[in-house]
């Protein structure tokens, strides 16, 4: 995290007597309904993604899992130019955040133990909404001491530190929980019965086991009865999908599919983070990468990071030139700071984009639900395209520009082995009179035959 001259305050907020003043309303098991929510990612969960997943119509955005311990020695600075807030470790910022973001922005707690739960919360809770404990992670880093997906086999320690936060923290913050469904739907439904009954606002259910990977199709099959559960109890809480959801349009038809009051989205949001748009941008080259690096190096977010959620994003290419994007994409890669990208991206404007982020929430007036937003979703994408048409201007007269016609890209096609040059494309048949023999794979190798008798005769 690069540092400016910075003013520090108290690392702790001691709860009130008295009731704030809040300059929004208070989060409330509404909120977590009828939207479309950035999920907790760690690394890939910035704030710069933060702010675009809510410029383009997050209903609320998760924090990365930040373990309690971590947090609890950490210094709570202000940047006094940008605003950023910062609780720095003793090497790096563990956790930065924007007042703009805190009424939408939900802090996820990975813990093991009710008590140093609360201390990491009364740290940070001035600057968020909610809080969200992560009961889901399957990683190691999460696991190894009894956090993330360790406390679905410990409900009675996962449900302490619920019940701890609720009675700790003041009414006007949100408490929720996110877990994965256990490997039968009796002892998943056992287990919601006792989440929901802690006073939770929101319970976030990840349609994957414990054991089951990214790669694994989500079992959003087993969701509907869960909520019919849950609304049966009749506290009103919210039950969010999470798993394979692709955007804004995908997310209404999971929510047709199971009952899910809200949907959460990860690998989609980590491709492009304008997903939760009716119009999500493409060409992100040149839509998207230059107005988020300008804002990353405005905010102060770590060079490191920003390069690394640049590369992770990946959206549809309707117009532009191969070469162009080659070359853009290869800069990036090979990038060590910001100044390594002023041939693409200065000038660097990233104040003005962070205005546009700023007047983008401004017009959604606290609004949290996701049907009162699209038409303030695509005023702010018009207004980010004007940012972005010098940037692509720019990018088009330093490359030199390849036509998007001609010979087809075979990697696209996934055409195997597809000829270096025409003059090894097999003539047709009807022009030679011979047919072309197809290609076979290479046959594996065979074991010698005395080796297949021995195993015969081992067995």
């Amino acid at each position: 995290m690069s540092r400016r001259p910075s003013s520090s305050s108290p690392t702790s907020s001691p709860r009130l007597a008295k009731r704030p003043r809040l300059e929004y309303e208070p989060l409330t098991p509404d909120d977590y309904k009828n939207g479309v929510m950035l999920a907790p990612m760690v690394r890939s969960g910035s704030l710069p993604t933060r702010l675009y997943a809510l410029k383009h119509g997050a209903s609320l955005v998760w924090s990365p899992e930040v373990v309690d311990k971590a947090i609890l020695h950490s210094e709570r600075v202000v940047d006094p130019v940008t605003g950023v807030v910062s609780y720095n470790g003793k090497s790096k910022a563990i956790f930065t955040t924007h007042p703009i973001e805190k009424p939408y922005l939900i802090y996820q707690i990975g813990s093991s133990d009710p008590e140093t739960a609360i201390q990491a919360a009364k740290i940070v809770m001035q600057d968020v909404a909610g809080f969200d404990l992560n009961c889901g992670c399957p990683k190691p880093f999460s696991t190894h001491a009894g956090m993330g997906a360790a406390l679905l086999t410990n409900p009675d320690l996962l449900c302490a530190i619920l019940t701890a936060l609720r009675q700790a923290m003041p009414p006007e913050i949100s408490i929720s929980a996110k877990i994965r469904l256990l490997p039968t739907q009796e002892d998943t439904l056992k287990l919601v019965e006792r989440i929901v009954n802690t006073g939770v606002s929101a319970l976030t259910v990840h349609c994957r086991t414990r054991n089951m990977r990214q790669k694994e199709k989500a079992v959003i099959g087993r969701l509907r009865e869960i909520v019919e559960f849950v609304e049966g109890m009749g506290r009103g809480i919210a039950v969010i999908e999470n798993g394979d959801c692709e955007g804004y349009e995908h997310s209404h038809k999971i929510r047709e599919m199971t009952g899910a009051h809200s949907t959460m989205i990860a690998t989609a949001a980590e491709a492009n983070p304008t997903c939760f748009s009716p119009a999500p941008l493409v060409d992100l080259e040149n839509t998207f990468i230059p107005s988020y690096m300008r804002l990353a190096r405005y905010l102060g977010n770590h060079w490191s990071n920003t390069k690394f959620c640049t590369t992770q994003f990946k959206g549809i290419h309707v117009a532009g030139s191969r070469a162009g994007l080659k070359t853009f994409r290869e800069t990036i890669v090979h990038a060590k700071s910001y100044e390594d990208m002023d041939p693409h991206i200065a000038p660097w404007t990233g104040e003005e984009v962070f205005a546009q982020i700023v007047r983008a929430l401004e017009k959604r007036s606290g609004r949290r639900h996701l049907q009162a937003l699209p038409e303030v979703v695509l005023d702010a994408q018009q207004e980010e395209a004007k940012e972005n048409a010098s940037a692509r201007n720019v990018l088009e007269q330093t490359i030199e520009k390849t036509p998007l016609v001609g010979e087809v890209d075979p990697t696209i096609l996934r055409a195997p082995l597809w000829p270096a040059n025409e003059l090894r494309i097999p003539l047709p048949a009807f022009v030679t009179g011979e047919d072309v023999p197809t290609p076979s794979p290479t046959p594996a190798p065979t074991a010698p035959r005395n080796s297949i008798l021995f195993l015969a005769s081992a067995t």
